[in-house]
């Protein structure tokens, strides 16, 4: 195989702040691998609280690149676990990688991803899930605009601040969507407990990850006493944490960039199945590219936060529409879409 590989910096439209920072581009890598004439595309954003930057990860590329290309590639799982035992300390960029093989194999396969991904779970018998719009931390009245600039029928509320339930209020005095609230993290559990029954009453619809991600004592009262399902992110990482949020969450939250890849998100599917854990797939801001290979995942999981693309005023590919939340990828073979390098919407 060959490795090819390009970093961006994404324009968001809005700068976009959560209760961890703000930032007003989204840095990000793509990677490339080429065989026997077919290329498949991979894509890893750049989390700062994550402590794995673009330079970081083409830091280990340069390392590496001898060892990542020299692989005999069969299929996609057996490359995933060659990987992520070649680069442990960077499920970024073997997750860019992941992407880019599984793209490879459905050209050669000449199949869709989400066909593919059949041998591996069973679709489940229902609509697919409906993509949600994010409204990043500002102030109140800035959010409202920020809704009412993108009318969609399902927004995510970024919150962690003093101002939570007027943001929530004000929101909900503007529209009848569904409104989910994401604190990445920022109450501690006597916050948490006040906001719930309130956030309920505005017809919030679940919360996303409200204390610390290492607060299984905390979560384990709160999921007793919500009136909100609750879903984990910052605690829902690798595989292995999924059993744990068992009876301390009702779902889990899986990114891509974050657990390392598709081949490992289809495991954690299978195992929240099995431990009745309700399923999203969410987004780092990806652009086209990483948000073609969550897509693929819509009949598996559900529900969805793939808006990155939504976000940005640039994007690197072609193949996702959007309407109305409602996703349509392309029908080619792969991840569907056109690498295009960097363009403006």
């Amino acid at each position: 195989m060959k490795l090819h590989y390009n970093s961006f910096d994404l324009r968001f439209h809005h700068p976009f702040t959560i209760s961890k920072g703000t930032k007003t581009h989204q840095p990000m890598l793509i990677v490339a691998l080429e065989h026997l004439g077919i290329t498949g595309y991979g894509e890893a954003p750049a989390i700062t609280y994550y402590d794995i930057t673009v330079d970081k990860m083409i830091a280990d590329i340069q390392a590496k690149k001898m060892f990542i290309e020299k692989f005999a590639f069969t299929e996609p799982s057996r490359y995933w676990h060659y990987l992520h035992h070649l680069l442990p300390q960077n499920p970024f960029l073997v997750c860019a990688l992941d992407i880019a093989a599984w793209d490879m194999y459905g050209k050669f396969k000449n199949s869709r991803l989400d066909e593919l991904f059949k041998a591996e779970l069973a679709p489940l018998d229902k609509p697919l899930p409906l993509c949600d719009f994010t409204i990043g931390i500002d102030s109140v009245e800035k959010m409202v605009a920020k809704m009412q600039e993108k009318p969609w029928p399902i927004y995510k509320v970024k919150v962690g601040t003093a101002d939570d339930i007027a943001i929530v209020k004000a929101l909900r005095e503007k529209t009848d969507a569904v409104i989910r609230v994401d604190a990445n993290a920022g109450w501690d559990l006597e916050t948490a407990l006040k906001l719930m029954p309130q956030l309920s009453e505005l017809g919030v619809e679940f919360v996303e990850q409200p204390l610390a991600k290492d607060n299984w004592e905390g979560m384990k009262v709160l999921y007793r006493e919500s009136s909100l399902p609750l879903y984990a992110d910052e605690s829902c990482v690798f595989e292995s944490d999924v059993a744990r949020c068992k009876d301390h969450f009702h779902g889990i939250n899986i990114k891509l960039t974050k657990c390392s890849g598709l081949t490992p998100a289809l495991r954690m599917i299978r195992q929240a199945r099995e431990l009745e854990l309700s399923v999203m797939v969410g987004s780092m801001n990806e652009s086209t590219v990483g948000s073609a290979a969550i897509a693929h995942l819509l009949p598996y999981i559900d529900h969805v936060d793939m808006d990155g693309p939504l976000l940005q005023d640039e994007d690197v590919a072609t193949g996702l529409v959007y309407d109305q939340g409602v996703v349509t990828y392309g029908q080619g073979p792969g991840l569907g879409i056109n690498y295009t390098g960097l363009y403006e919407r």
